[in-house]
C-alpha cells in the first residue's frame, strides 16, 4: 500500500466513475484520503467504484451532478462538505470530448462542451474553495491539446482546455494567500474509454507519432495528480504537468 500521505484529508473527484477521475479517485485512497466522487448517469459505475475505495479502508460516497449545470454541481460540492466536513482537494477532471472539423459541430454540441469543460469546472471551484481549508489542494485535468492541436477537428475541444489552463495560472495568484496550491494535469492519449481508440486509424496514426508508441495508462495520470495533491508539492503552483510521453515535446 503506498504511503498514507494523504491520511485526514477529504478529496472531491468530479467524473470519478471511471477513466481518469476513477483511477485519481483509486490513488487518493490508497494514499489515505476519504474521497467524494461524482457521476451523471452511471450510478451502477459509481457505486463500484466507491465499494473498491472503501475496501482499502476510507470513506467513500457518490454524488450525482451533471456539470453541465452549475446548480447541480453547487449542490453537489454543499453535499459532500456536509457528508465529509471539509474539502481539502479538488480534482476538477469531469469532462466531456466531442471532436469534428470545423463547421461539424452544432452550437449545442459546442455549448454543452464548454459548460462541462469550463463552466462546470468554475463552479465547482468557486464552491469548493467556500470549505477547503488554507492549504488545500486543486487539481484540474486539461489537455495537451489545450497547448498544441496536433490534428484537426480539435478546435473546440482544444480551446476548452486552453481555458482550464488559463484560470489555473490565475487562480494561483488569487490562492496563494491561503497556501492553496492549483496546477493542471495534461494528459495525452490515455487508454480510457473517452479517447481515441487505439485499433481505429486515427489511434494507429497517434500511436506512431509517440515517442513511446502506447497510450498513458490511468494509473500513470492519477500519480500525477496524487503528487500535486500532496504535501511534495507544496511550492508547486499555478503549474501545468504533462504526462504525455513526450507528445508535445
Amino acid at each position: 500500500m503506498a504511503e498514507q500521505k494523504l491520511a485526514g484529508r477529504t478529496a472531491l473527484v468530479t467524473g470519478g466513475s471511471r477513466g481518469l477521475g476513477a483511477a485519481a479517485a483509486r490513488r487518493l485512497a490508497r494514499e489515505g484520503a476519504d474521497v467524494a466522487i461524482t457521476y451523471v448517469h452511471a450510478k451502477d459505475k459509481a457505486e463500484a467504484v466507491v465499494d473498491e475505495l472503501k475496501g482499502l479502508g476510507v470513506r467513500a460516497a457518490a454524488f450525482q451532478a451533471d456539470q453541465g449545470k452549475p446548480d447541480e454541481v453547487i449542490g453537489m460540492v454543499g453535499r459532500v462538505a456536509e457528508r465529509f466536513g471539509r474539502i481539502d482537494i479538488l480534482v476538477n477532471n469531469a469532462g466531456v470530448f466531442v471532436t469534428g472539423p470545423i463547421g461539424a459541430l452544432s452550437l449545442d454540441d459546442i455549448t454543452r462542451q464548454w459548460a462541462v469543460n469550463v463552466r462546470g469546472m468554475v463552479a465547482a471551484t468557486l464552491e469548493a474553495i467556500k470549505y477547503m481549508p488554507d492549504g488545500g489542494r486543486i487539481v484540474n485535468l486539461g489537455s495537451v491539446n489545450g497547448e498544441r492541436s496536433a490534428a484537426a477537428g480539435l478546435g473546440d475541444y482544444a480551446a476548452t482546455k486552453a481555458a482550464v489552463a488559463a484560470y489555473t495560472r490565475s487562480w494561483a495568484h488569487d490562492l496563494a494567500p491561503r497556501k492553496i496550491t492549483v496546477n493542471t494535469v495534461l494528459p495525452g492519449p490515455s487508454d480510457t474509454d473517452m479517447g481515441i481508440p487505439q485499433e481505429s486509424d486515427l489511434g494507429t496514426f497517434v500511436l506512431g507519432l509517440l515517442p513511446y508508441h502506447r497510450y498513458a495508462s490511468p494509473d500513470e495520470v492519477a500519480a500525477v495528480i496524487a503528487f500535486l495533491a500532496g504535501p511534495d508539492a507544496s511550492y508547486t503552483t499555478g503549474g501545468e504537468i504533462r504526462v504525455d510521453g513526450g507528445w508535445n515535446a
